[in-house]
């Protein structure tokens, strides 16, 4: 499929798209953008997926987050404005007409959180575990994470998560409307 952070397969009408950095438990980094935006664009334009079901490679992680190394080397605000202008993953997302299904396991941080949000069902196993820990390193979600979680969470809990670094377990996300359903890994 030529991508060097995903797997993309396509079966009848059925798109999968596999986060697949294992070693790294799936992280998001420049690649991983550049690879989803293409892939989010292919799926937008065939008009022979019907769904598209977004899961995680390994046994450890969904996506725990973003490739904190590249946070280090990001180019300036005006070039990382134009890039995102040029490459609006978090909008193509949101804009694709096809029902999009996120099956998380184990680490759901950070990104990982964002990218389920952009999904219109998510499914956790039991083993999930989901967070927003920027806050530990002096940030604030970058992708959305500020307005689709209270959304979908409530204000309240939306902010526990966002200012505290607490983390909720599959269960407690389900309880709370972060998932639709809590199944066996």
């Amino acid at each position: 499929d030529g991508f060097k952070t995903l797997i993309y397969e396509k079966k009848d009408s059925i798109a999968y798209v596999t986060l697949n950095r294992p070693q790294a438990l799936n992280v998001y980094n420049i690649q991983m953008r550049d690879d989803l935006y293409e892939v989010l664009r292919a799926i937008q334009d065939n008009s022979e997926v019907r769904v598209a079901i977004f899961k995680g490679a390994g046994e450890k992680a969904f996506c725990a987050g973003a490739d904190i190394s590249e946070f280090l080397t990001a180019p300036s605000p005006i070039v990382a404005r134009q890039v995102r202008f040029e490459r609006d993953v978090w909008g193509v997302f949101l804009n694709v007409p096809q029902p999009l299904i996120a099956a998380v396991h184990g680490y759901v941080l950070g990104s990982g959180i964002e990218i389920a949000l952009c999904c219109d069902i998510r499914i956790a196993s039991e083993d999930a575990r989901f967070g927003l820990p920027e806050v530990g390193l002096g940030i604030i979600p970058a992708a959305g994470g500020t307005q689709t979680l209270p959304r979908v969470i409530g204000r309240a809990r939306a902010l526990e998560m966002l200012l505290t670094n607490r983390w909720m377990t599959g269960e407690e996300a389900y309880q709370c409307g972060l998932v639709n359903q809590v199944v066996p890994r």
